[in-house]
């Protein structure tokens, strides 16, 4: 009986040894997998560095206060960093985050006479992409990476079919149409284009997505609901003279009752040639999948 006792001990020491061991091993696996390589960069006091990123810059954290940073105005994707003293020693760090999810890491060092001022993040990035790529997720994109909606969102584009033929508007010279609605993971994807068949440019002042009542007598608050485009693929600040330009706008997933309508409206700026369209709620349902577009995932 003693003998057994002293087996099973054994075995559960052993046991349990084995589990502690995997544990620990399990702890250190996932960070080493998940490592970022940083990029190196030389900053100096007296010139100013710009890394202008693929997209808009959402979050910049710096690892000190030997370094100045901030957007450059009217430039979402564009970040200007120098050093905020002189000939710093310790080496520091940055990251930033972009509206596409990609997350950046850089290692800072001081120099009075740097190689480089100016980088271009878009060949980082494919180099990123080729090594499997960091997407961070936003919250309002849910399981949605940021990559993978902003390819649907360029591929749309770049494919320019008209799958929605009934819903358009025409006024002044200007011609507004629904090209098509897609549906992919619980996000709408909505192509519009817009027409200007006068030689008078036509400045779009913004944007608009609402759902109201199918018969509205009076507009208020209550009658209106707006949905705010998650993403949209460019932007658009004018139309010129006999030009078209089109756009893909990704909006959650959502359904409208019979009585209602969505409206898209887009207003010119200091004008009156704004377009209304309006998408009922069969036309949201017969949504197409974009697995139809043959996408490469």
């Amino acid at each position: 009986m003693k003998n057994n006792l002293k087996t099973l001990w054994f075995i559960a020491l052993i046991f349990s040894f084995a589990v502690s061991s995997y544990a620990q091993d399990s702890i250190k696996t996932p960070l080493a997998l998940g490592k970022i390589e940083p990029y190196q960069m030389e900053v100096t006091y007296d010139k100013t560095s710009h890394l202008i990123f693929p997209t808009a810059i959402r979050y910049v954290d710096l690892g000190s206060e030997f370094l100045l940073a901030g957007k450059a105005e009217d430039a979402e994707n564009v970040l200007r960093v120098k050093a905020s003293v002189r000939d710093f020693e310790t080496e520091t760090n940055f990251s930033v985050i972009t509206n596409d999810g990609r997350f950046y890491s850089f290692n800072v060092f001081y120099s009075p006479y740097p190689e480089v001022l100016n980088y271009d993040l878009l060949t980082m990035q494919k180099a990123v992409d080729k090594a499997g790529g960091n997407d961070v997720l936003f919250e309002e994109l849910g399981t949605n990476s940021p990559s993978l909606a902003g390819l649907l969102l360029e591929t749309i584009y770049k494919k320019d079919k008209r799958t929605v033929k009934h819903i358009g508007a025409k006024s002044f010279g200007i011609q507004f149409i629904l090209k098509g609605i897609y549906i992919h993971n619980g996000k709408y994807y909505f192509h519009t284009e817009v027409k200007n068949k006068t030689n008078v440019p036509f400045q779009i002042d913004f944007i608009n997505f609402k759902v109201v009542d199918k018969k509205v007598a009076k507009r208020t608050v209550i009658q209106e609901r707006s949905i705010i485009p998650l993403r949209t693929y460019k932007p658009l600040t004018e139309i010129s003279g006999q030009a078209t330009e089109q756009n893909v706008f990704l909006l959650d997933q959502f359904t409208i009752a019979n009585d209602k309508v969505l409206v898209i409206e887009i207003f010119e700026k200091n004008g009156g040639r704004h377009q209304v369209l309006q998408v009922e709620n069969s036309d949201l349902i017969n949504a197409r999948l974009v697995t139809d577009m043959h996408l490469k995932f």
